[in-house]
């Protein structure tokens, strides 16, 4: 005879405790099922089991715990009078002093906020951190003293003292980017107490210096406040200091900052037309820089321009394939998008024009 090891017979032994505990509940001797009393039953379902005895609960389920609302984070203070001046005089004594010494700011279309009046939206592209001390530096101190900026709740208000710094410099207020707390936005209320927003409608900066898709929060805002876009279009700030960088670049790179005329939303018209407006008058911006304002306006109105999110007119329609090669044809169209990526990411990130990379000047001729 073999004997049974000891961990079968554990088993076997638990096993018919558990039989024999169920038939006593249900009444099963063996021979057959008797149906169980009103108390049976009312046992069962206080020990979490149904009328066959299998527990309700299975075994891998969590206890449930109600979800805790994060505290949001107070700005209101940034916005006294005592904040508005003593951040007037940072922006202007402190920081703007130390990135115009680090770079070379050129700003143009300044002169299309001269007839800017009440409180207004300023999109722009994203690619660096000092985007936004160059906008605010560059704004007329009357503008820039009544604006306030979206700031990633995630990033900038995960924690309190980075919390402060950023509400006493910039005038921040959270904004939540993936919906992940739930913060009540405060960009209506700040509209209705006459503050001008200053948004970054691609969420993120740029990992290639290249603008990204525009989400629809900033447009749909604008439409239902009845709000004028200004759109800004930043050339230079990627390669002046990338993503995952903490100072400029020496050599102070060249840094453009482009004002747009004001865009105003037309009558019944909805949020992704206007979203896809903004985009467009920030990409012919940007465009300017290689193309010229003229080129760039021509090219919008070629639909040649290439707008995040909505391509071009040439690059919407397919290329024509023809022969007994569409494979070929097709693998050469997608090399050529990628080889026009890979041109604007030197674009964004080769130096300014007499610029070396030690930083020094070339001598002409």
């Amino acid at each position: 005879m073999t004997a049974e090891p000891e961990g079968a017979a554990r088993r076997g032994t638990s096993l018919a405790i558990s039989s024999r505990r169920l038939g006593v509940l249900t009444g099963d001797s063996g021979r057959r099922p008797r149906r169980l009393a009103i108390r049976d039953e009312v046992r069962l379902l206080r020990h979490g089991r149904d009328w066959r005895g299998r527990s309700t609960v299975p075994r891998s389920a969590e206890p449930w715990v109600p979800e805790v609302a994060e505290p949001e984070f107070p700005t209101a203070w940034a916005r006294t009078p005592l904040a508005v001046a003593v951040r007037g005089g940072l922006l202007r004594g402190v920081m703007k002093a130390v990135v115009w010494s680090q770079t070379a700011p050129v700003v143009q279309g300044i002169s299309y906020l001269d007839g800017l009046r009440g409180p207004a939206v300023f999109v722009a592209n994203h690619s660096s951190h000092l985007d936004t001390p160059l906008i605010l530096g560059s704004l007329p101190p009357r503008v820039a003293n009544r604006v306030a900026v979206g700031a990633a709740a995630d990033y900038f208000f995960d924690a309190r003292w980075r919390a402060v710094t950023t509400a006493m410099l910039f005038n921040a207020f959270p904004v939540e980017r993936y919906r992940s707390r739930r913060l009540r936005s405060l960009a209506a209320e700040l509209v209705d107490d006459g503050w001008s927003l200053l948004l970054y409608p691609e969420g993120t900066r740029s990992e290639d210096g290249w603008m990204n898709p525009f989400r629809v929060g900033a447009a749909h805002l604008c439409i239902t406040k009845g709000l004028p876009v200004v759109p800004i279009a930043i050339s230079g700030s990627y390669a002046a200091m990338p993503r995952g960088s903490g100072w400029p670049q020496p050599g102070r790179p060249r840094i453009t900052i482009r004002y747009g005329r004001p865009l105003y939303p037309r009558e019944n018209e909805k949020a992704g037309d206007f979203r896809r407006r903004m985009a467009e008058a920030v990409a012919r911006l940007a465009a300017e820089e290689e193309l010229g304002w003229y080129g760039a306006l021509r090219a919008t109105a070629d639909g040649t321009l290439e707008v995040p999110g909505y391509g071009s007119a040439q690059a919407a329609t397919p290329p024509a394939i023809t022969g007994t090669a569409p494979a070929a044809a097709l693998a050469l169209s997608t090399r050529g998008a990628q080889m026009a990526r890979w041109r604007r990411i030197w674009a964004s990130t080769k130096p300014a024009s007499g610029v070396t990379r030690t930083g020094t000047r070339r001598r002409p001729g």
